[in-house]
């Protein structure tokens, strides 16, 4: 299976355990990789056959600009499912990073893969 990435996507939301972490969004980085058959779309040269990681990308901002979330875990799911459902795509993997959150520390975050689990 072919696979399209999207590599340190900086998105604006509110995350942390402690309320007041979540009283003003932050920035966390995401990096993306959705497994998707290309070969169509390497043939027709059309973006109707293919992921449009634009779209991938602005959907995301739009909706952690809409939630709150105290784990980078739930974030990461969220962002999964969000793509799985929307998008088509029939596996993700995601990167969450949390910039800059404790003294000494470059990032914390989690990685997480999901696959597209048919409903029935």
């Amino acid at each position: 299976m072919d696979v399209i990435f999207l590599s340190e996507v900086k998105v604006q939301t509110k995350l942390g355990v402690p309320a007041w972490e979540r009283l003003l969004p932050q920035t966390i980085v995401l990096d993306i990789e959705m497994r998707y058959d290309l070969s169509k779309a390497g043939k027709t040269d059309s973006i109707a056959d293919t992921v449009n990681y634009g779209a991938v990308v602005s959907r995301i901002r739009e909706s952690l600009t809409k939630h709150s979330f105290r784990l980078v875990e739930a974030l990461a799911e969220h962002v999964c499912q969000l793509i799985l459902q929307e998008f088509g795509v029939l596996h993700v993997k995601i990167k969450v990073a949390k910039p800059g959150i404790l003294p000494g520390l470059k990032a914390l975050g989690v990685v997480i893969e999901r696959s597209f689990q048919p409903l029935g």
